[in-house]
């Protein structure tokens, strides 16, 4: 059944919805993925100068897990009070959060200037960037979805091409101020523009966020009454959706991190790349990554999400197996070619559908948080996935052994795929589950 049977919002709303989304993922992932990237190639000899260059990057690659860790957090946190007061408030305090945390980043102290305390506030302005975003992606995929009356996935599917855009961005001011400041200027302070700069583009988020109204699903699901215990909602009636959803984004996101953290670190510390060739390679990836996934969100509006997902996870199972093995050829446009391949064709099928079919596996009352929580549980696999993968090289393990890991987790979203049920055509204010028992 489609959404067409309830009444049409403002044209004009949708595209402030959309545009709300698209700019806060955009904004979000921006300052969340810079340190991704800041941990991937140089907060080593900022945070941890005192360790071994690998055991080092190991620390770094640790700093960048603890975002991952805390988004869960986010999820439940934002989702409760989403599902209670409303999508808009808690978009306007994630984005807050997340732009003050950035800027602090790049005012912190360096190791050499305080020592142990350097890396200590690093930790927490991570956490905090954690729980925003894990906040952030679940309202503003919802206030898209919940606007659409058509094309759900390809107007929800902005909010997941805000992260690469976010990277593009990144990876951009990254690359310029790598090119405007020598090895040991940009150590000393160059690489703290980029986070700076985080307080402009917060004031520009807020700008377009405040006028966008609440959702039409949402206040009309609101007249009969909210949760009082969302969360608890979700465990006790939709656990198996829960666990589908873990399941259906786990390797995207561990493919993600792997290509945009890991391999970048690896092409420069143990393949000798220079550091702007990786971040050539890196935003030239991230920005055909736009187009791919707005262009496979919309494909999953006509064919469907799962046939969609099925295919991406099925090429990055095999694309997992020659990575490496193009990056070792020492060969700057075979190194391109591999992020492409994985960040820009691969990885966008999985990625694109995502937004909407969360947003369609679960009730109105519960959905910010379902689709929060188990969005956010599958991200911790990108937390983990540069950090483990490091410890492996550290251990001596080989990069064949990285690519089965890689392909075991896409094995993992194959089968949760195949178990989840069609959602294209489902109608947002229909109880998933008692669609299901009446079909």
């Amino acid at each position: 059944m489609s959404d067409t049977h309830a009444p049409r919002p403002p044209a004009t709303q949708l595209r402030r919805a959309v545009l709300s989304s698209y700019l806060g993922s955009l904004i979000e992932f921006y300052d969340f993925l810079l340190y991704a990237t800041a941990a991937a190639t140089f907060f080593r000899q900022i945070f941890f100068s005192n360790l071994d260059p690998r055991v080092g990057t190991v620390a770094a690659l640790g700093t960048f897990t603890t975002g991952y860790l805390a988004r869960p957090i986010g999820g439940v946190l934002f989702g409760h009070f989403g599902d209670r007061l409303g999508r808009k408030r808690m978009l306007v305090i994630t984005m807050t959060m997340m732009g003050v945390a950035s800027t602090l980043i790049g005012l912190l102290p360096t190791h050499a200037q305080v020592g142990l305390l350097a890396p200590v506030l690093l930790v927490l302005l991570r956490i905090v960037q954690g729980i925003a975003i894990g906040g952030e992606w679940g309202g503003a995929v919802l206030i898209s979805a919940e606007h659409a009356t058509s094309r759900r996935g390809l107007w929800a599917g902005f909010t997941n091409a805000g992260a690469p855009s976010g990277m593009v961005v990144s990876s951009l001011v990254l690359a310029l101020m790598a090119a405007l400041t020598t090895e040991q200027q940009f150590l000393a302070w160059g690489w703290r523009v980029p986070f700076l700069l985080s307080i402009l583009l917060l004031a520009l988020g807020l700008f377009v966020r405040l006028k966008v109204e609440e959702t039409p699903v949402f206040a009309r699901a609101r007249q009969s009454g909210v949760e009082r215990m969302p969360v608890v909602e979700v465990f006790r009636r939709q656990p198996g959706n829960l666990a589908l959803a873990v399941g259906v984004g786990f390797a995207a996101f561990v493919t993600q991190a792997t290509i945009t953290t890991f391999v970048i670190s690896y092409a420069v510390e143990e393949a000798g790349f220079a550091r702007p060739t990786v971040l050539n390679a890196l935003t030239l990836s991230s920005a055909l990554a736009v187009v791919a996934i707005l262009a496979f969100a919309a494909l999953s509006d006509r064919v469907g999400r799962r046939p969609v997902v099925l295919g991406g996870a099925v090429a990055m199972a095999g694309l997992s197996f020659v990575l490496f093995p193009l990056i070792g050829t020492g060969s700057a446009a075979l190194l391109t070619v591999a992020v492409v391949l994985g960040q820009s064709l691969a990885h966008p099928a999985m990625y694109g559908p995502l937004a909407a079919l969360y947003a369609e596996m679960f009730a109105t009352r519960t959905r910010y948080t379902g689709a929060s929580l188990g969005y956010q549980i599958a991200a911790t696999g990108a937390g983990f996935a540069p950090l483990v993968f490091a410890a492996i090289l550290e251990s001596g393990g080989s990069t064949v052994l990285i690519s089965a890991v890689m392909a075991a987790c896409c094995l993992v979203t194959v089968v949760s795929v195949l178990v989840t049920r069609e959602s294209h055509r489902a109608d947002l204010s229909e109880d998933p589950a008692a669609a299901r028992t009446a079909s």
